[in-house]
């Protein structure tokens, strides 16, 4: 096999990713290997050397990333291999998701293993043709050395071009064909949702929570789905369901008991082992998430997680200006200097009777903790172990008295753990998790009467203007001073969704129009032959075909997030081309919202949304008590698809809409819960509200706005 580069001088291997925003990408600056960034600079380079191309895309927290940073990127040997056999490009799949979510349909599509660090095969056309995650440094259990890899992969490339080309074509052309994918004419029906919820709840495990038997990942939006379906249904099954995977999160060991936060997902079924990555989106979500389920249950562990979550969030991941980083490392340096998975979360029993103290033999009685450890020796603290009456009668203690021992046991633990060094925080401030933190802010906030978080939500709202947009256009993230990347659908919808949240919140025009303007800027992804969105602005693909994902990852899909904030802003506004865009992208959907639907629970949410948003429609001035009053009723009660407006006394109300000439009684302030063509009576008080509000979420009478033809 003839190489046109056999060898490149040290002096070659520098700076090419100097100039890179992506704190990933800089990591990776000063290994041996000769990296690109993603570009046609890279595919150029590729076809002119006739080398096929190693894609190794994967993020900053993500542990088995560093491990192959380790074993292979930084070994001399496989480096030198690497720049010899290959052009190398890697990606930070935060910075580009377009380009990793094809590459793992990519693998998908192969029957290859999916998830960080992914490392595809390319032509120099960018078609893949072999793939796979993690490759150890010598052959393991089957697993072949990456070595090896390398070697069989270039010479089949070398050896077999016209297999390898016409193989990587097909795939490439099956995945570009796609993105049109094929959906009904109709969104979901009432009926259908009702079966799709009933599938869902079918998957929970019974016993532990979660979906499935093996690792547990959180789904949040297959959990909110399920508990809008008990709001809308009133069958238990539903909220036992979510109900039992929530305790179970955030008790197990997937939550961090000592400085709050979640872990992205458990490696066992019982939630009690994380993997170790602090994740901005899922804490976003879960924060969303125990919001809700408070509303109707009033649970104080779930009051007190919702506060520990967001003290964290505020604490660990906010950056200068308001805006969030996007994660927190899985590794950090232990005691001797290493760095090892969750060094900074996990303790030994003697670590817990040196610091405790007195009360350590209860502390390791409540979370679990014993000599030999659950997880390398040492223990991730699982609250599930005994309940406080149990520890009160073991220890010969009022149970009163238990919540406050634990309390002092764990704040003399989280000073000591401020003393060790902390994960590093991936400090790139990303549109679609800002928006997500903003809304998650915004609720408890608005729930929990926490004006200081309301004013972190709008802080971070007003930063993300400012730092994320130039010359009208939005960017995918911020780090310091620099914008970087093409933003994806779920960008401009996220911002767009904290735009409608803190415009209920605060009755401010200006949040509507400016989620309308990130709306509007999504329509420049709108695909015109089969509705929805593309994932990107076709002209930003930068070498792959624009898909158009509708499926959930661990956030709701760009598209399904996009046809809610249409639904809303239709309600809110009455402009008909919003429902008419919300409709299509439905439909564009709705065959694998009904076959797949824990995968496509936000798209199932969103048409519930456009069939049946609960409208509140309160007729009096911010800032009155009347009106104050049932403000805080309407924030203290779960309302599926919950679209809320303050309006002054005569305003009229958009044609089409059920409150559009409802008045005050008695120059009360007034309240009028709305669903489709039918609204209840009008309420002056907080109990009447919360009562309407319980009796309209169930009626789903038929919609006031007909689908689109």
């Amino acid at each position: 096999m003839l190489f046109l580069v056999l060898a490149l001088p040290a002096a070659a291997l520098a700076g090419r990713l100097d100039g890179e925003a992506s704190p990933y990408l800089q990591l990776h600056a000063d290994d041996p290997v000769d990296w690109w960034p993603w570009g046609p600079a890279a595919l150029a380079e590729a076809r002119e050397s006739n080398r096929p191309i190693l894609l190794s895309i994967g993020y900053l927290a993500c542990h088995w990333c560093h491990v192959m940073q380790e074993e292979n990127f930084r070994d001399p040997d496989t480096a030198a291999m690497m720049n010899r056999l290959f052009v190398n490009v890697i990606v930070d799949r935060e910075e580009l998701p377009h380009i990793d979510g094809f590459y793992q349909q990519a693998a998908a599509t192969m029957d290859l293993q999916t998830g960080w660090p992914l490392h595809m095969f390319l032509t120099p056309d960018g078609h893949p043709y072999f793939g796979g995650v993690y490759f150890p440094p010598e052959r393991r259990q089957g697993v072949p050395a990456f070595r090896e890899v390398l070697a069989a992969v270039a010479e089949t490339y070398d050896e077999q071009p016209a297999d390898v080309a016409g193989y990587a074509g097909r795939v490439f052309g099956a995945l570009a064909a796609s993105g049109a994918n094929a959906g009904g004419r109709q969104p979901p029906s009432r009926d259908e949702l009702a079966a799709a919820w009933t599938a869902m709840a079918a998957e929970i495990d019974a016993f532990e929570g979660g979906f499935g038997s093996a690792a547990k990942y959180p789904y949040v939006p297959a959990l909110e789905t399920l508990w809008r379906a008990w709001l809308r249904s009133g069958d238990a099954t539903y909220r036992d369901a979510v109900e039992l995977t929530v305790r179970a999160m955030v008790e197990g060991g997937i939550y961090d008991h000592v400085g709050g936060g979640f872990m992205r997902y458990a490696e066992d079924p019982a939630w009690s082992v994380p993997h170790f990555e602090k994740m901005l989106n899922i804490n976003a979500l879960m924060v969303v998430l125990m919001t809700d389920i408070w509303r109707e249950t009033r649970a104080p562990l779930l009051e007190r997680r919702i506060r520990e979550t967001t003290d964290f969030m505020l604490r660990e991941m906010r950056l200068p200006g308001g805006l969030f980083g996007s994660g927190l490392d899985a590794d950090s340096p232990d005691e001797a200097g290493r760095r090892r998975e969750g060094a900074y979360y996990v303790w030994t029993a003697a670590e817990i009777d040196r610091i405790v103290g007195d009360d350590a033999a209860l502390f390791k009685r409540a979370y679990g903790v014993t000599a030999e450890g659950n997880w390398n020796g040492a223990n991730v603290l699982n609250g599930r172990a005994s309940d406080a009456a149990e520890l009160a009668a073991a220890f010969t203690l009022p149970p009163d008295a238990i919540d406050g021992r634990l309390a002092a046991a764990r704040a003399k633990l989280f000073r000591v753990r401020q003393q060790r060094t902390a994960p590093a925080l991936d400090d790139k401030a990303v549109a679609e998790l800002n928006g997500l933190a903003i809304v998650a802010l915004a609720e408890a906030g608005i729930a929990f009467d926490r004006a200081d978080w309301l004013e972190a939500a709008e802080t971070a709202f007003a930063a993300a203007r400012s730092m994320l947009q130039a010359d009208g256009r939005l960017f995918r993230y911020a780090r310091g001073s620099e914008r970087r990347g093409p933003a994806a659908t779920a960008d401009h919808a996220q911002l767009a969704r904290a735009g409608l949240v803190l415009h209920e919140a605060t009755g401010d025009s200006d949040f509507l129009s400016a989620a309308r303007t990130y709306a509007a800027m999504a329509l420049g992804h709108w695909d015109d032959r089969g509705g929805g969105f593309h994932q990107v602005a076709v002209s930003a693909g930068a070498g792959v075909p624009p898909l158009k994902p509708g499926h959930d990852e661990q956030a709701p899909s760009g598209n399904a997030t996009m046809a809610a904030v249409m639904a809303h802003l239709y309600f809110l506004t009455g402009d008909s081309a919003w429902r008419e865009r919300a409709h299509a992208t439905l439909a564009a959907f709705s065959t694998l919202a009904k076959s797949y639907p824990i995968d496509h629970a936000a798209m199932l949410s969103a048409a519930d949304t456009l069939a049946s948003a609960v409208q509140l429609v309160i007729i009096g001035r911010r800032g009155e008590a009347e009106t104050d009053v049932l403000l805080r009723a309407a924030w203290e009660i779960a309302v599926p698809g919950r679209v809320l407006q303050v309006v002054a006394p005569g305003t009229l109300l958009p044609d089409g809409h059920p409150a559009q000439y409802k008045e005050q009684v008695d120059d009360q302030t007034t309240a009028y819960v709305c669903v489709g063509t039918f609204c209840s009576l009008p309420q002056t008080d907080a109990a009447g509200l919360v009562d309407s509000v319980k009796f309209i979420r169930q009626t789903r009478r038929g919609a006031a706005n007909p689908p689109a033809e």
